[in-house]
């Protein structure tokens, strides 16, 4: 374990100091795209002037045979596009795959100044932290960048949950933490096939009123990833970084999509992954607070005062805990009205 003196220092002669926060900036969806397709990499443009963080997808659902296409399709689409505030991310292959390491040399040599943060798949433990971190300090300084890439890991194994805490802490370049269910369900051995979501399967059962086991009782459907997800919440909240809710693989099914991103917001997720343009506007009404409550905790901050005591509001007390959490609506709702004119209006801040 590196000394804390040294955490904030670089890995790599030339490199970019660590920055002691992560910076927060909208991140309502992480819009994936294939580089290596045509058709999706010619809607870039407009698709990143409609979302928080537009993502190119070098690993799965990009083919074998288009690894090195995708690679260069992104380099090529991150210098002829003009992002505005729109956050650039993209996703490498795995660590133990044959293209990572090209993957993270072309990109940090070649667009290092347009990328915000490289997402890593199937992070297992600290350790691979560790090695991304320092490569990328060294390819950093290489390319002269003056500021540090940053590090999303995907929860995609059962070791990498037993080991989330510590995933977390690895480095000051970690910028947040994915739940990844559709890997993470194969390595836990879980009965779905399913990428993301509920399961009919998964649910509690009444009691029986009477001597018919069969009759008046209603069931209700579970979610599988709620441990999952608030043990994520909780490790990125003590280590100052950010959880998000990833895929969910029916697109069809908006209703159920939007069901899952709302458990994660609750839960404490600041976004979701987009895997369809039709999963966008879900996202960004889930993850931005409605104006009925921004108003709510505008009303209780301002009847907080110091934010010491209780006061009651409709009946409710309110006391410095609620002013808490009112302040964590009012803050998110700031950053999302500065970047959108319409919420700005509705949250009238």
């Amino acid at each position: 374990m590196r000394n804390p003196r040294a955490f904030l220092r670089p890995l790599a002669v030339g490199a970019p100091k660590p920055s002691a926060d992560v910076p927060f900036r909208p991140s309502r969806m992480i819009h994936f795209f294939d580089p290596s397709n045509e058709k999706m990499a010619a809607k870039v443009p407009d698709i990143a002037k409609k979302v928080d963080i537009i993502l190119g997808n070098l690993e799965d659902a990009v083919k074998t045979e288009k690894k090195e296409a995708a690679r260069q399709g992104l380099v090529d689409i991150a210098k002829a596009t003009d992002f505005g505030d729109t956050q650039l991310w993209t996703r490498v292959n795995s660590l133990d795959s044959p293209w990572v390491l090209d993957d993270l040399i072309t990109l940090v040599t070649e667009i290092g100044d347009k990328l915000d943060v490289i997402m890593v798949p199937k992070v297992e433990g600290a350790q691979d932290i560790h090695y991304v971190d320092r490569l990328l300090a060294q390819l950093e300084a290489r390319a002269g960048l003056d500021r540090q890439i940053l590090v999303h890991a995907i929860l995609e194994t059962a070791e990498g949950v037993a080991n989330v805490e510590e995933i977390a802490a690895a480095s000051p370049r970690m910028q947040g933490i994915s739940l990844g269910p559709a890997d993470l369900a194969a390595s836990r051995r879980m009965k779905t096939t399913r990428v993301g979501g509920g399961h009919p399967g998964y649910l509690v059962r009444q009691d029986p009123t009477g001597e018919d086991l069969t009759q008046g009782r209603t069931t209700y459907q579970q979610d599988l990833w709620h441990y999952t997800i608030a043990r994520m919440v909780d490790a990125c909240a003590m280590n100052d970084i950010l959880p998000f809710y990833g895929p969910f693989g029916d697109i069809k099914d908006v209703v159920a999509c939007e069901d899952q991103f709302r458990n994660a917001f609750l839960l404490g997720c600041v976004g979701a992954w987009s895997l369809h343009p039709v999963q966008i506007d879900i996202a960004k009404k889930v993850f931005s607070p409605s104006p009925e409550d921004v108003a709510h905790a505008k009303r209780v901050v301002e009847a907080m005062g110091d934010g010491s005591g209780a006061v009651m509001i409709d009946g409710k007390m309110e006391d410095d805990a609620s002013c808490k959490q009112c302040l964590v609506m009012l803050d998110l709702a700031k950053s999302l009205a500065e970047r959108d004119p319409e919420l700005a209006a509705a949250y009238d801040l």
